[in-house]
């Protein structure tokens, strides 16, 4: 796992959680980690997909009070639908580099993935940003943009069960959104909910 793209720049990582489901938001996060040298995590930090839940828990913590700064962004179902999918993740990510900016001026963004919208800052100056396939399986900050963006997103599908019981019929606690056998039968039967995203094909 490589710490930089370019030694000492100060670089974003970019990922998201929750493209690909047919319920609630995409969530979107970058992350720019500090010293892991000096405070080694307690597991390694890599692609979220490869943790645990356990692990990924105990890594976002890690994360969030090791980071030199991070951004979560959350781009609800209705701006899915207006936007498209992709218009939304991208919407998110440029969220994060603004939010991000407002703490820490940035060399680079590093992104997982092969899609990303130029970004220019205040002088209208575009700021380098590299997309890269399986990003979070090789640059430090993209994977813990990768473990922030599946927590936080999960832990968005969780509290809106908790809050809404009649969703515990969709098996959201375990399919977590994603078009799962259970999850389109469930839409079959009962039908979407307002949470469905409905510019996505749900049946």
């Amino acid at each position: 796992m490589n710490k930089f793209y370019h030694e000492n720049d100060i670089e974003i990582g970019i990922d998201e959680a929750g493209r690909g489901c047919l319920i609630g938001p995409v969530c979107v996060s970058g992350v720019i980690m500090g010293d892991i040298e000096s405070n080694p995590p307690p597991y390694q930090i890599r692609d979220s997909k490869k943790c645990s839940p356990k692990i990924r828990n105990i890594l976002r913590e890690y994360i969030e009070n090791n980071s030199i700064t991070y951004s979560v962004q959350l781009i609800n179902v209705e701006e899915i639908d207006k936007l498209n999918i992709l218009n939304a993740t991208l919407k998110g990510m440029t969220q994060c580099v603004d939010d991000i900016r407002k703490q820490v001026n940035i060399d680079r963004i590093l992104v997982d993935g092969n899609q990303f919208n130029i970004y220019m800052d205040e002088d209208f100056e575009p700021i380098e940003h590299i997309c890269i396939p399986k990003g979070d399986d090789k640059y430090i900050n993209i994977a813990a943009a990768s473990i922030l963006a599946k927590e936080y997103h999960d832990e968005y599908i969780t509290n809106l069960v908790n809050e809404n019981p009649q969703l515990l019929n969709y098996n959201l606690l375990k399919n977590k959104g994603y078009g799962t056998k259970d999850h389109m039968n469930a839409i079959k039967e009962y039908g979407p909910t307002k949470w469905h995203r409905k510019s996505f094909k749900l049946g």
